[in-house]
């Protein structure tokens, strides 16, 4: 009779490795996405799930040759001796061979053990939960994500990501990036702006702008003062390759060019910004500093230190009100202009007509126009 039994372990394997093989082409388009751009990639996790993918296929194929025998063989009954060989009868006879019925003695079948492919599924789920970004919250209508990604000196560091309602609703478009600087060591920008999604969420609504995916990674230890060490060091900024990577393979982005990457600051982020997109226009096609105080002489410096061929693209808004936001705000934009090499090429904008009731209704107007601003500058989703 058919072994009904084998059916079930049958359709595991089989799910099992359709699962890991989509999971291993998967990563395998990453890394190419990656390449592309001359990005480090991990492909470990793309040759685990392969490596999973092949084992379920040895499964399938063994687990369908038995299932087979059974059903086109099978017309006896098949009874185990104490010794381990199967003894199969025919309908005419009995295992003694009594009654001229045939009796065949074969080696029992080794048992299928399920336990290798559930160990070499163990270290991919592993390492996917590594990068594994978990939901923190639904803000402005969209959904804010966390995980831990490692930073350059290996050890873990928050990073939250903000997807707009457009990424839920729009299931096969890419989106472009926008990396929210923080001014607080250990802290992520929303922390200190939590109602920055409320002014994105905004500008969205208006139409006034395309929708992106923020990114906020923590600010790092060891230094008071990490907009000082953006200016001062410009590969010290907060995404890195190894960041850059993490999101790439984690969500639905656009390629990981400066034509898709853009920087925003808010009030103590604002520097921050400024520096990253003035020193580093290679990584970042736009900035956008809502609020901020400067360092004109400073940032003028990263500026003329910036990589040759490309010019920055700043916007510096502040409220109407805000007579010393405005004043550094012009302060900068004249040092840039008296500058030298790339410094003197950024292209600098001032948004000085932002007036409301109240500061947080200001700066929610300040961060939509800022929105606008990056959302106009980078690539559209697609």
């Amino acid at each position: 009779m058919v072994r009904s039994l084998l059916v079930i372990p049958l359709l595991m394997a089989a799910l099992g490795g359709i699962w890991l093989a989509r999971g291993a082409l998967q990563r395998w388009r990453d890394l190419c996405a990656a390449a592309t751009y001359e990005l480090p990639g991990d492909r470990w996790p793309m040759l685990v799930r392969a490596a999973g993918a092949m084992i379920c296929g040895v499964c399938v194929t063994a687990l369908t040759l038995l299932t087979a025998a059974g059903a086109f063989g099978g017309h006896g009954r098949y009874d185990q001796e104490p010794d381990g060989t199967e003894q199969v009868v025919d309908a005419a006879g009995s295992g003694s061979g009594s009654g001229g019925g045939a009796v065949v003695r074969q080696q029992a079948a080794p048992p299928v053990v399920a336990e290798p492919a559930a160990a070499s599924a163990a270290p991919s789920a592993a390492a996917a939960a590594a990068g594994h970004f978990d939901s923190v919250g639904q803000p402005g209508g969209g959904e804010l994500l966390q995980s831990a990604v490692p930073g350059p000196d290996g050890r873990p560091r928050n990073v939250r990501v903000w997807l707009p309602p457009q990424y839920a609703k729009e299931p096969n478009a890419r989106f472009p990036v926008v990396v929210m600087h923080a001014a607080a060591p250990g802290k992520t920008a929303d922390a200190e702006v939590p109602d920055v999604f409320d002014g994105l969420t905004a500008a969205l609504q208006t139409g006034r702008a395309r929708a992106f995916i923020l990114v906020a990674p923590e600010a790092p230890n060891g230094t008071a003062h990490p907009c000082d060490l953006v200016a001062a060091a410009p590969a010290a900024v907060a995404d890195d390759e190894a960041l850059r990577t993490a999101i790439a393979a984690s969500f639905r982005i656009l390629s990981p060019s400066a034509a898709s990457w853009g920087t925003l600051g808010v009030e103590g982020g604002a520097p921050c910004a400024a520096a990253a997109g003035l020193s580093r226009p290679d990584l970042y096609g736009a900035a956008a500093a809502v609020s901020g105080r400067y360092d004109a002489a400073a940032l003028a410096q990263s500026g003329a230190e910036a990589p040759a061929g490309s010019a920055a693209k700043l916007l510096l808004a502040a409220a109407k009100a805000d007579t010393a936001g405005l004043d550094a705000a012009r302060k900068l934009q004249a040092a840039l202009q008296a500058g030298t090499g790339p410094a003197a090429k950024a292209e600098v904008r001032i948004s000085d007509n932002v007036q409301d009731y109240t500061p947080e209704r200001e700066r929610l107007r300040l961060v939509r126009q800022a929105a606008q601003y990056l959302a106009d500058a980078l690539s559209k989703a697609s």
